[in-house]
């Protein structure tokens, strides 16, 4: 958890600091080539890492790429044709329970790129780099904790900008995760929808 608040707090002083240089200026968001972004989704796929089995007889599968992203960066756009994107995220599949939870958790920082099809969509890619990647279990569903080693992976995506603050997109992503302490691979790889906002 505490590189996930210094990535997160690391982030917000660079967006800082650029306000203070006058880098962003208040103004219509649709004008302004430095942009703040903040977006949230839901992800799928990868394969089955561990499940979870509840006393009522429901399960639930911590899958590679599952389920919940978020994510904070700058929007940057270069000119009427291109755009780039630098963020930090974090990216969780969790199965929580009263006695105890496993949680597969990282925290991807990713840095694309877009052409501009026209002023409402956008298709991109670029390379995600993902750390502090870890399957956590306490409690009853305590199995031991493990941690794999930092990755880099291709993100392609396109984006459909409802309005110069709402995006939509649809993103897919070829993560793979290595053991740090065990032989193995797990796959990460998943589809995801997102909405992101754009101040």
């Amino acid at each position: 958890m505490k590189n996930i608040a210094l990535a997160f707090a690391l982030a917000a002083a660079f967006l800082g600091m650029a306000q203070a240089q006058g880098f962003v200026q208040v103004q219509d968001p649709a004008s302004k080539p430095l942009r703040f972004v903040a977006g949230a989704g839901l992800t799928y796929g990868g394969e089955r890492i561990v499940t979870a089995h509840y006393t009522d007889g429901d399960q639930i599968d911590i899958d590679g790429g599952g389920s919940v992203a978020l994510l904070v960066g700058l929007d940057y756009r270069v000119n009427a044709g291109f755009s780039v994107q630098g963020t930090v995220g974090y990216h969780v599949d969790n199965a929580p329970g009263r006695d105890g939870d496993i949680r597969f958790e990282r925290v991807p920082l990713e840095l694309l790129g877009y052409y501009h099809v026209n002023d409402k969509v956008r298709v991109g890619g670029g390379l995600r780099y993902v750390t502090a990647a870890s399957l956590r279990t306490n409690g009853v569903a305590d199995i031991g904790d493990y941690e794999f080693k930092d990755s880099t992976s291709p993100v392609a995506e396109i984006e459909y900008l409802y309005s110069p603050r709402l995006g939509f997109k649809l993103r897919y992503v070829n993560d793979k995760f290595k053991y740090r302490d065990y032989s193995g691979t797990v796959r990460g790889d998943h589809v995801g929808a997102l909405v992101n906002f754009y101040f």
